[in-house]
C-alpha cells in the first residue's frame, strides 16, 4: 500500500506546475504532463505507484466488471489518491485497455506445449493453460478479458487476438491444412470454455479438480481438434 508521504509527494508534484506550463500539460493530457515533469524518466516511487494501480485495477476488473468498477474502488485497493488514477491513466477505459495487456507467459506456454510431436499435445497444451491461469501474477488480467469480452468491445477483440493471434502462432507448426483457421478457433474454445467454468464460474467439481485430472480428460477433445482424429 501507498504510504502517506509518497502519496502526497506524487499528488503534489501535480500541483507544482504554474501558469502557461501547467496549462499545456493539462490540456495535452496526463502522459504529456509526465514528459515535461521527468524529462529524465521516471522517479522510482511513480513507478511503483503507477504499478500498483494497474495491478488493483486488474484485480477489481477480474472480479467486478468494467462496469461496477469505479476509479475510486481501484485507488482504495491500491492504496492510494483516486487524483493519481487520472494522473497516471486518465480514463477508466485508457486503465481498462491497459489492464487488458496480457502477459508475454501465455504465448510462451503454449508454444513449448506444442513441441515435441503430435503424440500427447492435446493434454500438453492443456496443462500449460491452466499453468497460466493458476499463476497469480497472470490470472488477473485473463480473467479481465474473459469476463468482460461479452459486454466491453475491446475486451472481445482481445479475445478475438488471443484466439486468432497467439494460438495460431503457437500452434501454426501443428495444425495444419485447409481448415487450420478453424481448428485452431475450436481449441480457442475449449480452452477459454474450460477457463470461464473452472475459474469464474466455478463450476464443481471441474473448480476443485486436481491439474493432472482435467489435463488428462480435457486433453482428449483437444488432441482430436489438432490431430484431426476421432
Amino acid at each position: 500500500m501507498e504510504s502517506v508521504s509518497d502519496t502526497r509527494e506524487a499528488a503534489g508534484s501535480g500541483r507544482e506546475q504554474t501558469g502557461d506550463t501547467a496549462g499545456t500539460a493539462a490540456a495535452a493530457g496526463p502522459a504529456a504532463g509526465q514528459a515535461t515533469k521527468h524529462a529524465g524518466g521516471r522517479r522510482p516511487g511513480e513507478t511503483r505507484t503507477r504499478e500498483a494501480i494497474l495491478t488493483a485495477a486488474r484485480v477489481c476488473f477480474a472480479e467486478r466488471g468494467f462496469d461496477a468498477t469505479s476509479l475510486r474502488r481501484i485507488a482504495e485497493t491500491a492504496g492510494v489518491d483516486q487524483s493519481l488514477v487520472h494522473h497516471f491513466y486518465g480514463t477508466k477505459e485508457n486503465l481498462f485497455l491497459q489492464a487488458l495487456e496480457l502477459p508475454g507467459k501465455i504465448e510462451e506456454a503454449i508454444t513449448a506445449a506444442a513441441q515435441g510431436g503430435l503424440d500427447g499435445i492435446g493434454e500438453r497444451v492443456v496443462r500449460a493453460h491452466l499453468s497460466v491461469w493458476d499463476d497469480v501474477s497472470s490470472r488477473p488480467a485473463l480473467m479481465t478479458m474473459v469476463r468482460s469480452a461479452a459486454i466491453h468491445r475491446a475486451a472481445a477483440a482481445r479475445l478475438r487476438e488471443t484466439a486468432t493471434g497467439i494460438l495460431a502462432r503457437a500452434l501454426g507448426g501443428v495444425i495444419t491444412g485447409e481448415d487450420a483457421m478453424l481448428r485452431t478457433s475450436m481449441v480457442a474454445t475449449q480452452l477459454v470454455g474450460l477457463a470461464m467454468m473452472r475459474y469464474v464460474a466455478h463450476l464443481e467439481p471441474l473448480a476443485s479438480a486436481d491439474t493432472d485430472t482435467v489435463a488428462r480428460h480435457y486433453g482428449r477433445a483437444v488432441q482430436a481438434i489438432v490431430t484431426d482424429r476421432d
